[in-house]
């Protein structure tokens, strides 16, 4: 089992920053992606950003491509998700994932709880 657990949500006006942590236990942590989705009330799960322990390569959504960041801190087993100039379309839940895939034959995906980000006008 990973357990994940968010932090970092809150309140912003437009324009505002926020930074979200994740902080992931478990065994083999360095086998997993690690990503950020949001959803919206009414809205599909949306994803935003994924990256390795090892490589620290990274992947982003085409809607916060340029505005958000996201990053390991290994040695405290926690991912970030900077994100700056926040718009009120970035409003939502927004999830830790841990995701495991043996090229095809075995996926398993681990999530937290999320964090409630909501931006004002």
């Amino acid at each position: 089992q990973v357990q994940l657990v968010e932090s970092g949500g809150g309140s912003v006006q437009a324009g505002g920053s926020l930074r979200l942590s994740c902080v992931a236990s478990g065994d083999a942590l360095s086998a997993y992606y690690m990503g950020w989705f949001r959803q919206a009330p009414g809205k599909e799960r949306e994803f935003v950003a994924a990256t390795r322990w090892i490589s620290g390569g990274t992947n982003y959504g085409d809607s916060v491509k340029g505005r958000f960041t996201i990053s390991t801190d290994n040695a405290k087993s926690t991912v970030y998700l900077q994100m700056n100039s926040l718009k009120p379309e970035d409003t939502a839940v927004y999830s830790c994932l841990a995701h495991y895939s043996d090229h095809g034959w075995f996926e398993q995906d681990f999530w937290g709880p999320g964090t409630q980000v909501t931006v004002s006008s």
